[in-house]
């Protein structure tokens, strides 16, 4: 049976999870009080730092869940997104519409994807 690897476990949630050739991560969340730009920044650079941990990186991510405070920002998250995005390894992804855990939070990014 495989094993299950927890990255940066908390009390309530883990940042990652690995099992079977997959991560798994939390959703991350940029710094109250910035932009949807900047904050969407901060969010990728997390996705960076935790995949490098799990021992893989964008280049591998299968899909991308983006939760936007305020739709009217998606041109603003996606600058960012498409700049931060390896061209030819753009995962599936979604965006929607959703209230998140705080109103300081403007965008929230999830992913999945292969450990290399």
């Amino acid at each position: 049976m495989a094993e299950i690897k927890r990255i940066g476990v908390g009390a309530r949630m883990s940042e990652a999870v690995c099992y079977n050739g997959i991560v798994w991560l939390a959703g991350q969340v940029g710094t109250p009080g910035d932009s949807v730009a900047d904050q969407t920044r901060t969010c990728l650079a997390e996705v960076d730092r935790i995949l490098a941990e799990a021992g893989t990186d964008k280049t591998r991510i299968l899909s991308a869940q983006i939760w936007l405070a305020d739709i009217a920002t998606f041109p603003e998250m996606n600058a960012v997104w498409d700049a931060w995005v390896p061209q030819g390894h753009t995962p599936a992804r979604a965006t929607g519409e959703a209230k998140l855990a705080t109103p300081d939070y403007l965008v929230e990014v999830i992913v999945t994807a292969a450990l290399a």
